[in-house]
């Protein structure tokens, strides 16, 4: 564990709190200090979840220290089995608490309340988040699921979404369909929305789809082992990895089911003249494993990207993600450091980032366009509108999200290109005001240009370079101002003016 501006993971226990949030009749009491508690602001803010999560925290403070803060767990288990009369309990301590090596689960059997309690142990210092999410679901399931007769009609459970998922809930509901036409039912989807009474009949099922392995693949080996239940390996994120998806539904069931592909827009787009534009863009991909594995296949096979960087910050899927880099001749980047990141997404100049809420701002400093692939996300990745990443209807949205942040940046690099044109000019206004634009007279002059520290400190640009920099289009400005800098450190000028521009541009080309 490390302090950090950004993290890509929290501690364990917030995955546990995910796992908690998104279940209905589970109640988590967290052994937790007083500064621990900001499930609220993770849930009700960033999630807009209309209704609190079902923590309750011990919150000690320093001067319980010197006396029994195991009393103070006890109560907090009796006060929250009194208020909220849940179907289960699960308990475990925050990273904080773990320090005072109390026993929650051992205190809390003690109590011997008439539910199952559940106890977790999750190693603040060594593991993270999706693990925390990981084995609490899988802790559920191992106190609550038993072998049982299959459903008449051939079922499946949906296991791995969670709170706090990146499009988990519309994610279901598209899968949820998608399954229903290829005459699968769908028997419990866990966490997401289930009950401990749904987790133990999940055993009904014929088998399970992982949606998400990050969060539930342990839970998934589990049942395989000891209730016979297969699950599926592919993830259906893309057009081609959802065939590949049907295709091993079809060998599960034994049956021949083909979905309808009318609703797909996106093979319009590969005919159309406008794929020109995209074809071979840079992209630079980074998230958790799974969807940077499944952005990574959409880049290089359906949109016709070079992908120029991929990595993923949770280290459980170093391997996968490594063998795919290598298959694409990259090494991959594993790392939960966001610094190392942004050091390779500059190094490797893309014209489009597609990762977490931490690339998002990193882009917004490089001036790359960025789409959101994965978590951590903010409030803006929480739509009021459907919007899945699973199944055909997720390929629509995706191909949306990816390619409109490359046409508004050509928009952008167009307006540039004709800021001397008298409908373009700063002082005339936004065009959809009409007669309300600006009179030229009214307007401010434009300030002429400062002179801009390049990354060396020995060479500065001079104002007319600034300004004629400024009309190479944005997504190889970033190259060409390294380059023109490279080129004068090596020739010993000081300052770039626009000869030396031009004089590292014909240099470069040769």
């Amino acid at each position: 564990m490390k302090l950090t501006v950004w993290t890509y993971e929290g501690p364990p226990h917030v995955g546990a709190m995910r796992v908690a949030t998104g279940m209905k009749g589970l109640h988590y009491v967290l052994h937790a200090p007083q500064g621990d508690t900001y499930a609220d602001l993770l849930f009700t803010m960033i999630e807009r979840r209309d209704h609190r999560p079902p923590v309750t925290y011990t919150t000690f403070q320093a001067r319980d220290l010197g006396s029994d803060t195991a009393d103070l767990f006890k109560d907090a288990c009796r006060d929250a089995y009194e208020r909220f009369r849940p179907e289960a309990i699960i308990v475990g301590a925050s990273c904080t608490a773990e320090l005072i090596q109390d026993d929650p689960g051992g205190m809390a059997a003690a109590l011997d309340l008439p539910i199952p309690v559940i106890p977790l142990d999750l190693p603040s210092y060594q593991r993270k988040e999706n693990f925390g999410a990981d084995e609490t679901f899988l802790q559920i399931v191992r106190h609550l699921a038993k072998p049982m007769a299959r459903t008449e009609r051939i079922s499946c459970n949906i296991i791995g979404p969670t709170g706090l998922g990146f499009r988990h809930r519309d994610d279901v509901e598209e899968l949820t369909g998608l399954l229903f036409e290829l005459g699968v039912a769908v028997n419990v989807v866990a966490p997401l929305g289930a009950s401990p009474a749904d987790v133990a009949r999940l055993g009904a099922a014929h088998f399970n789809v992982l949606l998400y392995p990050e969060t539930g693949e342990g839970a998934c080996r589990w049942m395989q082992r000891e209730l016979g239940l297969p699950f599926t390996k592919t993830v259906p994120i893309g057009v081609s990895a959802t065939r590949d998806f049907i295709c091993e539904v079809n060998g599960l069931t034994e049956m021949d089911a083909s979905p309808d592909e009318g609703r797909l827009r996106l093979p319009w787009y590969s005919r159309s003249v406008d794929s020109t534009y995209l074809t071979g863009k840079r992209v630079f991909i980074f998230g958790d494993g799974t969807h940077a594995a499944a952005a990574a296949r959409i880049a290089s096979e359906e949109m016709g990207f070079a992908v120029v960087g991929l990595g993923c910050y949770n280290r459980e899927f170093a391997r996968p993600i490594r063998a795919l880099a290598k298959s694409m001749g990259l090494e991959a980047l594993v790392t939960d450091d966001y610094l190392e990141v942004e050091a390779a997404i500059q190094e490797a100049q893309p014209e489009l980032i597609l990762g977490t809420q931490m690339e998002r701002h990193i882009g917004k400093r490089l001036g790359i366009p960025c789409a959101v692939i994965s978590a951590p996300v903010h409030v803006q990745d929480f739509p009021a509108r459907r919007s899945p990443q699973v199944g055909f209807e997720g390929a629509n949205v995706i191909f949306d999200t990816w390619v409109h942040p490359l046409v508004m940046g050509l928009e952008e690099h167009l307006l540039h290109m004709f800021r001397d044109d008298f409908e373009f000019r700063d002082e005339a206004g936004p065009s959809h005001h009409g007669g309300h634009a600006p009179r030229a007279m009214d307007a401010a002059p434009e300030p002429e240009p400062a002179l801009a520290a390049a990354v060396n400190d020995n060479v500065t640009w001079l104002a007319d370079a600034e300004k004629e920099l400024r009309k190479i289009p944005f997504f190889v400005r970033g190259k060409a101002r390294r380059n023109t800098e490279k080129f004068a450190v090596e020739r010993g000028v000081s300052a770039i003016s626009v000869e030396t521009l031009y004089e590292a541009k014909a240099h470069y080309a040769r």
